[in-house]
């Protein structure tokens, strides 16, 4: 039997923001992500391994992100240190939640998860010559 070909190669999240180039810079400057500027201060950030569930609901198009950590108390700490407040760690079955409030307004979840992950082993690889800016 022969392989599938892989069609989907990656994912593309989209954070909606009043704010956007403050909410580009929060991630720039302060989660220290990976960019490329697409022009005119576009940032497209890089992002690590993800994972995605479908979850019920009585409604379609819903849609939500969180980053993952692997130490929620060192995150929130780290966050502290550059002036950015967290809201309270809340311990739940899959994981311990804070959420941090950006720039924008809106809000971005962060969570040390408990569950299983698929290729949890893999390690992420920094960025190289595919263009990518390590700030």
């Amino acid at each position: 039997m022969t392989p599938k070909k892989k069609m989907i190669i990656g994912a593309h999240s989209i954070i909606y923001s009043r704010k956007p180039d403050a909410d580009r810079a929060f991630l720039r400057d302060i989660l220290g992500l990976a960019h490329i500027d697409v022009g005119d201060g576009w940032l497209i950030f890089e992002l690590p391994p993800a994972e995605l569930a479908i979850h019920p609901s009585t409604k379609n198009n819903l849609h939500e992100f969180y980053f993952m950590c692997n130490d929620i108390q060192a995150f929130v700490a780290s966050m502290k240190k550059q002036g950015v407040s967290c809201s309270p760690i809340q311990s739940l079955r899959w994981g311990e939640l804070t959420e941090v409030k950006l720039p924008g307004g809106g809000k971005l979840g962060v969570y040390q998860p408990l569950h299983a992950r698929p290729n949890a082993a893999r390690q992420h690889k920094p960025a190289n010559s595919r263009g990518l800016l390590k700030h």
